[in-house]
């Protein structure tokens, strides 16, 4: 089980038919119902290390997040032709920002309202949302090195291998797919969302210094924070490289068949009883 509203009526019914339960938590906080399951789980996978957790160790491993396998590094030469597919320049630093299939007005706005400054140093690609893409779409021109999209359907691991710098939420399986592309990123956590736990996703690889991490608080203060942040990571290429290597060190590759393994596991020893 996975966590959720839905998921707890069901736990609580496999508890009562002694039907074996495995949990996996995907974010670094725990939600509510996998925190009232626990003590009933044969076993518990989660996303982050175990040291965000409060489950019984005995019983908990940190496996990662499943992601599709297109999501890995990409050699320098793969990445300058997924520029150039994208219709940007290969030799020129390419910026992707995504706020999520929803989009993310603040991030939308800061970039579109630094956009000049950007592209005298860096390409563009802005994953808008659809509710916002149409407004977006009038205020700004056509220009070299900028696109503008609402929404990529398909060939996303692409997108973001191509990048130089991802600008992106802090949604728990997004910084695992860019973990395993070893990508520099700027996170901006959406601290509304339930229980914080975005906060607490992006803190877990700024505490390991695989990220940047940019508040919301930071930008309502500062309209070209981001831009600024931006421009900071693209003229420090050592902090880039470390950056990418440092949360590439969270892939699990191995993640599904870990997974699986665990279920595997409860299952027999429930078939030897």
């Amino acid at each position: 089980m996975k966590g959720g509203y839905v998921c707890l009526p069901v736990g609580y019914a496999a508890k009562l038919f002694r039907i074996p339960i495995v949990l996996h938590d995907s974010d670094a906080h725990p939600g509510l119902t996998n925190r009232l399951l626990a003590p009933f789980a044969a076993k518990i996978g989660t996303g982050a290390p175990l040291e965000y957790y409060k489950y019984p160790p005995e019983k908990t491993a940190y496996v990662g997040i499943p992601v599709a396998p297109e999501f890995r590094p990409y050699s320098s030469r793969e990445r300058a032709e997924f520029k150039k597919r994208l219709g940007f320049a290969a030799d020129r630093p390419l910026v992707v920002v995504t706020g999520g299939g929803l989009g993310a007005k603040r991030i939308n706005d800061a970039v579109v309202l630094g956009r000049d400054k950007l592209l005298q140093e860096a390409s563009i690609m802005l994953i808008s949302g659809k509710s916002q893409y149409e407004e977006l779409n009038q205020r700004t021109d056509s220009r070299e090195g900028w696109r503008l999209e609402a929404f990529i359907s398909e060939g996303m691991a692409m997108v973001l291998a191509a990048a130089d710098v991802v600008v992106a939420r802090a949604g728990a399986t997004t910084l695992l797919e860019l973990a395993a592309l070893h990508k520099p990123t700027i996170i901006i956590p959406n601290g509304m969302l339930t229980a914080g736990h975005q906060l607490k996703n992006a803190k877990v690889y700024q505490d390991k210094l695989a990220a940047v991490v940019l508040t919301e608080e930071e930008m309502a203060q500062s309209g070209d924070a981001l831009v600024n942040k931006i421009l900071q990571l693209l003229r420090a290429p050592k902090i880039l490289s470390g950056l990418g290597n440092n949360f590439g060190k969270f892939a699990k590759p191995e993640a599904a068949r870990d997974m699986a393994e665990m279920i595997l596991t409860v299952l027999r020893r429930k078939g030897r009883r």
